[in-house]
């Protein structure tokens, strides 16, 4: 279920597909105006919209939705890599937040980014520690 309905937009002509392939190819900067404002997109939000521009270029169609943030534990440990036991176990500690609906537990996705960004950074300290220890 998406948080709002995706939009399907047909693929570009060929005449407009082709020029707008040209320029993708050619130039590394894109610039985005809204409002005749000049608006520097982060990274991801850059790299999305150039991935759309490339689409439309090759003359696909294209839909555009947004990704559902809540997950099922199961969704959840699948992404995390870990049982669906544990990370029951982990909610019911409160290690990972939760939310119910009715009796069914759901995790938003950034509090599994932030676990598993969290685990990287334990292993990280845990092996410059040990390298520490052999010096």
């Amino acid at each position: 279920m998406a948080l709002i309905a995706p939009r399907v937009t047909a693929g570009l002509p060929a005449d407009d597909a082709r020029n707008l392939a040209g320029s993708l190819n050619d130039s590394d900067d894109i610039t985005v105006f809204v409002d005749g404002t000049v608006h520097r997109l982060p990274d991801q939000a850059r790299d999305a919209v150039v991935d759309l521009l490339a689409r439309l270029g090759r003359g696909e169609t294209v839909t555009v939705s947004s990704v559902e943030e809540m997950l099922t534990t199961s969704q959840a440990a699948e992404l995390a890599g870990i049982s669906h036991t544990y990370l029951r176990n982990m909610t019911d500690r409160g290690e990972i937040p939760v939310e119910y609906r009715g009796t069914h537990r759901r995790i938003r996705q950034a509090a599994i980014m932030d676990w598993l960004e969290t685990q990287k950074k334990k292993q990280a300290e845990t092996a410059a520690a040990d390298a520490g220890e052999s010096d």
